[in-house]
């Protein structure tokens, strides 16, 4: 791999995962083969999350909508915490959850919800103001 997906690959890291306090993918793939931990590194957070196709925010509220439908808390936390890094409103992450239960149902919505709140309460930014509309 160049230096420049080496150094595309540190700075979204950096920007999405600074702080996350559970554990990481990486360091579970690491765990059982280090090589290909690297890879998958490179590929995902270098190539993929860099691409300029779309910007970070509107990136992280696509795999959040994504995650919640597919109900993968883990996944859905760690992609929570990178939205939030990443310049993302809460009530933005909320609205993209709320949105999935068209097509997910409601059941679904509540457990990505939860997870929210989670992150939310990690970070010290829950409760939220209420919306006043």
């Amino acid at each position: 791999m160049s230096d420049e997906i080496k150094r595309k690959t540190a700075e979204t890291a950096q920007a999405y995962f600074d702080g996350y306090p559970w554990d990481r993918p990486y360091e579970l793939w690491k765990s059982f083969d280090p090589g290909l931990a690297k890879d998958l590194s490179l590929f995902i957070t270098g190539q993929m999350y860099a691409r300029q196709k779309l910007d970070h925010p509107t990136r992280q509220l696509v795999a959040v909508s994504a995650l919640a439908a597919l109900e993968r808390a883990d996944e859905l936390r760690l992609h929570i915490w990178a939205g939030l890094n990443v310049g993302c409103d809460p009530a933005d992450l909320a609205e993209a959850i709320f949105q999935v239960g068209i097509y997910a149902g409601m059941p679904v919505v509540n457990r990505a919800l939860a997870v929210l709140k989670e992150v939310l309460d990690e970070r010290g930014q829950w409760p939220l103001e209420p919306d006043r509309d």
